[in-house]
C-alpha cells in the first residue's frame, strides 16, 4: 500500500493542494482527474519520488516498487528496440548471478547440518522462486508479446530506437515498466503515444495487472475501461469516489447540487438569526437569547463550494463555402519512404459533406495521406484530384512544434488574420481562454494544450469547407475535446480526421477508413460499430458460418443462418476449452514433480553435491513450467474474448 499523508504543495504562491491524504491498495485502479493545473503530474511526480512536497510524507513498503511514465521526457536508450526493453529484467540479472554464486557455495560445502548451509539453501530457494515469478526464464517472449501489444512489429526488434520518433520510443519506454512489473505503475497521459489497437491491448493488459494503476487521461473510454475508482483534485483538495470516471461525474454533479442545497439552507438560517439579533438587540429582556444566537453564528461551520472552472473554449466554425459533389478523388495513389512502402495503390473517393475517420495502427499512413490531401506531400505516384473549389483547413499532429516559439500569441494569430477578421482577434483568441495577459506572450513558453488551443484559433481565421484534422484532441482537456467535437457536428463542410481517442470519434464520424498492410479498408457506421466488426473478424469464429452464407441458396432463412453461427462459434469454444484444459493437467503434473524435488532438497540436502545433474533439471522443469504457464494465460485470454463475444 502507499500512503499519501498531509500532503502540501504550493506553485506561485498559492496552495496547489493542501493536506492532501489518501491511500492506494495494492489492487486499486485508479484515475486521477482534474482541470489543467490542479496538481495531477505533480502529484505523480510526488509518489514516483522525483519531487519533494513542502509538507507530508509518501510512505511505500520497503519491498514494493513503483513505474513511472510521464507525460513527456527524453528517452535516451541507444540499443535495439528489442535490447533496450530487456533491460527491463536488470533485477533478474541480478538475481541469476547470485543464483550462481549460492550454487557454488552450497556444491563447496561439506556442514550439511550447519545454520549457515540451511541459510544458503533458504535463500537459493527464494532466489529461484523470485526469478521463476518474474518470468526469469522467459525474458526474451515476455519482451516480444508486450512490444507486438504496443505496436511494434518483429522486423522493428533489430532496429536502433534512435530511428524510432519520440512517441514510439515512448512506447518503448512504457514497455519496460510493464515488463518490470512493479507493485504500482503510474501512468501520465499514456494513450497520447498510442494508436487504438496499442490501446485496446492496453486496456486488456492492465486489467489483469497484480499490482495497483493510478492514471491521469483524458480519454473516457480508456479511464471507464480500466478504472473503478476516481480521485477528483479540485481548489486544494481531493474527492475520493469508488466509481469509474462517468459514475465519477454523475457523483461529482450530485455532491455539487448537495452543496449548494446546503449553502443555500445555511444562509436563510443566517439571515433569521441575523434578523433576530438586529430586532432585539436592545431590548434588555432579551439580552441572554441575542447573545445565545451571536454564539451560535460564531460556532457554525461556514458551508462552502467547490471552486468550479467556468471557462472553456468558446468557438463555432464558419460556413463552409460551397464546393464540388466529390471533395478528394485518388486512384492507385502509392507512397513509400526510401525502401519502405505505406501506401500502395489507394483507391478513394470522399463525398462533400462527409464525415470520415482515418484510424488504424501507427506507421500505416494515416497521417502520410492526409499530407497528400492538404498537399503538403507531394512525391507520391497515381492520381490524386482535389474536388471543384475546395478549400482546406488543417490541423497537423505536430502542430504546437510547427508554431514559431519565437511570436506572440497575437503576433502568431495576426500573421494570418485578413480582411474583416482582424477587429476580431482579440475576442476570438479570448473564446480560446488567451486572455490580455496571455497575448503578449510567447509561444514557446506556452503549455502543450494552450499550443493545441492557439492552432485551433488559427482555423478560424478562413473559412474553409474540407476540414483535416491529424490528432487534433492531443493536450486538450476533456472540456475543450467537448467543444471542440460540438463545433465539428455543427460544421457544414467535410471532415477528415485522423485521432486514436474513440470517445471523440463516438457519433462524429459517419465512415471509417482502416489503414492496414498498405491499404485502406472501408467501413459503414460508427467507430465502437467498427471495433466490434474487427474483434469479431480477428477471432474468425464466424468464418464457416460466412463460407456458409456465401454458397447457401438465396432462400436461406435468417433462423437457419442464427442456428449455423451458433452451432460454428460452440464448436470453436469446444476446441478452445480443450485446449486450455490440456494445458492445465500439463501445469499440474510440472508442478507436482518441482514440489516433489523440492521436497527432496528439504530432505537430503546434499543431493546438490552429489547429483551434479539436479539442479539443471529443476531449472528444466521450471521453464517447462513458465512456457506451459504462458501458453495457458494466452489461450484462457483467447477462451475469455470467444465467451464474451
Amino acid at each position: 500500500m502507499i500512503a499519501v499523508n498531509n500532503l502540501s504543495v504550493q506553485f506561485t504562491g498559492t496552495n496547489l493542494f493542501d493536506n492532501v491524504t489518501f491511500n492506494i491498495a495494492d489492487r486499486d485502479r485508479i484515475g486521477l482527474v482534474g482541470k489543467n493545473g490542479a496538481g495531477k503530474s505533480t502529484l505523480m511526480k510526488i509518489i514516483a519520488g522525483q519531487q519533494n512536497p513542502e509538507t507530508g510524507t509518501i510512505v511505500i513498503a520497503k519491498e514494493q516498487s513503483v513505474g513511472y511514465l510521464p507525460q513527456e521526457m527524453i528517452p535516451n536508450g541507444s540499443m535495439s528496440v528489442l535490447n533496450e526493453a530487456l533491460t527491463a529484467f536488470a533485477h533478474i540479472d541480478e538475481l541469476e548471478t547470485e543464483l550462481q554464486n549460492l550454487t557454488q557455495q552450497i556444491a563447496d560445502r561439506t556442514d550439511y547440518e550447519s545454520r549457515e548451509y540451511e541459510q544458503l539453501l533458504n535463500r537459493h530457494h527464494e532466489c529461484m522462486e523470485r526469478i521463476a515469478m518474474l518470468g526469469g526464464n522467459n525474458r526474451r517472449e515476455m519482451a516480444e508479446k508486450v512490444l507486438l501489444g504496443l505496436g511494434f512489429r518483429h522486423s522493428d526488434f533489430d532496429r536502433p530506437i534512435t530511428e524510432f520518433s519520440s512517441g514510439w520510443q515512448m512506447r518503448v519506454e512504457l514497455a519496460k515498466i510493464l515488463l518490470r512489473h512493479p507493485d504500482f505503475i503510474l501512468l501520465d497521459e499514456p494513450t497520447n503515444h498510442l494508436d487504438i489497437e496499442s490501446i485496446q491491448w492496453l486496456e486488456s493488459y492492465l486489467a489483469g495487472y497484480k499490482g495497483a494503476v493510478l492514471l491521469v487521461s483524458h480519454d473516457r473510454a480508456f479511464l471507464d475501461n480500466i478504472t473503478n475508482r476516481t480521485i477528483e483534485i479540485t481548489a486544494g483538495r481531493i474527492y475520493d469516489y469508488k466509481a469509474s470516471y462517468s459514475g465519477y461525474v454523475e457523483l461529482m454533479q450530485e455532491r455539487r447540487a448537495s452543496q449548494m442545497a446546503a449553502l443555500t439552507n445555511q444562509q436563510r438560517e443566517i439571515m433569521q438569526i441575523q434578523s433576530f439579533i438586529d430586532r432585539f438587540r436592545y431590548k434588555a429582556t432579551k439580552a441572554k437569547q441575542v447573545q445565545s444566537r451571536i454564539k451560535q453564528l460564531e460556532r457554525m461551520d461556514k458551508v462552502s463550494i467547490d471552486e468550479v472552472s467556468t471557462e472553456s473554449i468558446r468557438f463555432q466554425f464558419s460556413p463552409a463555402p460551397h464546393s464540388g459533389k466529390i471533395v478528394v478523388e485518388m486512384q492507385d495513389l502509392s507512397k513509400a519512404y526510401d525502401t519502405n512502402k505505406v501506401l500502395n495503390n489507394i483507391d478513394l473517393t470522399i463525398i462533400k459533406g462527409s464525415k470520415t475517420a482515418f484510424v488504424g495502427r501507427n506507421g500505416e499512413g494515416k497521417s502520410t495521406l492526409a499530407k497528400i490531401i492538404v498537399g503538403e506531400i507531394t512525391d507520391y505516384s497515381g492520381v490524386y484530384k482535389p474536388g471543384h473549389q475546395v478549400t482546406i483547413g488543417y490541423f497537423a499532429q505536430n502542430q504546437a512544434a510547427l508554431l514559431d516559439g519565437e511570436a506572440t500569441v497575437f503576433e502568431t494569430i495576426d500573421r494570418v488574420a485578413v480582411g474583416d477578421i482582424r477587429p476580431k482577434m482579440r475576442k476570438i483568441l479570448g473564446g480560446f481562454l488567451f486572455g490580455d495577459d496571455d497575448i503578449d506572450k510567447k509561444v514557446k513558453v506556452l503549455s502543450g494544450g494552450e499550443k493545441a488551443r492557439l492552432a485551433l484559433a488559427k482555423l478560424l481565421l478562413t473559412p474553409t469547407n474540407l476540414l483535416v484534422l491529424d490528432e487534433p484532441t492531443n493536450h486538450l482537456d476533456m472540456a475543450s475535446k467537448d467543444v471542440l467535437k460540438n463545433a465539428l457536428l455543427q460544421y457544414t463542410g467535410t471532415l477528415i480526421v485522423v485521432s486514436h481517442d474513440r470517445d471523440f470519434l463516438e457519433g462524429l464520424t459517419d465512415t471509417i477508413y482502416e489503414f492496414r498492410d498498405h491499404q485502406i479498408h472501408e467501413f459503414k457506421g460508427d467507430i465502437f460499430e467498427f471495433l466490434e466488426h474487427r474483434k469479431i473478424e480477428s477471432l474468425k469464429v464466424l468464418e464457416a458460418a460466412q463460407k456458409a452464407e456465401k454458397n447457401a441458396p438465396k432462400e436461406v432463412s435468417a433462423n437457419k443462418l442464427s442456428y449455423e453461427q451458433a452451432k460454428e462459434r460452440e464448436r470453436a469454444l469446444r476446441k478452445k476449452r480443450s485446449e486450455v484444459s490440456k494445458v492445465e493437467e500439463e501445469i499440474n503434473s510440472l508442478e507436482t514433480k518441482i514440489k516433489e524435488m523440492d521436497e527432496q532438497l528439504v530432505q537430503s540436502p546434499e543431493i546438490m553435491a552429489t547429483d551434479p545433474d539436479y539442479y539443471t533439471k529443476y531449472q528444466k522443469l521450471q521453464k517447462s513450467l513458465e512456457e506451459r504457464m504462458y501458453e495457458w494465460e494466452i489461450l484462457s485470454e483467447q477462451l475469455e474474448e470467444m465467451e464474451n463475444s
